[in-house]
């Protein structure tokens, strides 16, 4: 019959963790635990900025082409310089056009491009501070047939037209200046949240000479 051994067993075989031990391993698991959910956070607000800086890129875009055909297929801009003979440019913040002339019917559409701030609950959307817009209105010689306002972009910052006239005046060149995004004022280095950068497009354009046959 095996002897069982009564030798008590040895202090260090029933040590268990300290108070001291515990609390350095409760640190380096908060450590590293808030190591990567900064970095998780980081790798998350990355994304969403490259993602609404390229929806932002892709909305300027647009408005930009958009605007740039109207001006080329165009006629009859506006607004004047109130001298087109000595100072034949004028840098405004709307500019007028006819978009669609029928010659046979003197169906008319014409447009109105200006920048106007953005409402309040468009503003609470994320689609402030400003926004382009357009009038359009539709009309023959009985009247006005339509009208309706057709927003352009959001989030713009600023928009200018450098409308550049002949004598005529005739509008020899338009240049669009389109801002959008959030302005960044703040300096705070890594500790400041992540916000995608201002988008400008500078385009320059000349509307198409229609010769009378």
């Amino acid at each position: 019959m095996p002897q069982v051994s009564s030798k008590p067993r040895t202090a260090r075989s029933r040590r268990g963790f300290s108070l001291v031990e515990f609390m350095i391993a409760s640190t380096i698991s908060a450590t590293l635990l808030a190591a990567t959910m900064s970095a998780l956070d980081t790798s998350y607000k990355s994304y969403k900025v490259a993602t609404e800086s390229a929806s932002l890129n892709m909305s300027a875009r647009l408005a930009m082409h958009r605007i740039t055909t109207l001006i080329r297929n165009g006629e009859e801009f506006g607004p004047f310089p109130t001298n087109p003979i000595a100072e034949p440019r004028i840098e405004t913040d709307t500019l007028e056009l006819v978009a669609f002339h029928d010659s046979d019917s003197d169906l008319r559409e014409v447009w109105t491009i200006r920048l106007v701030p953005a409402t309040l609950d468009e503003t609470n959307r994320g689609l402030g501070p400003n926004k382009l817009e357009a009038d359009v209105t539709r009309f023959d010689d009985s009247g006005e047939l339509a009208s309706f306002t057709q927003p352009l972009v959001y989030r713009v910052t600023d928009a200018r037209f450098l409308l550049e006239y002949d004598v005529g005046p005739t509008l020899r060149r338009a240049t669009v200046d389109l801002t959008v995004g959030e302005r960044q004022d703040r300096d705070d280095g890594l500790m400041s949240d992540l916000e995608a950068p201002q988008i400008r497009m500078v385009s320059s354009v000349r509307p198409r000479r229609i010769n009378p046959t």
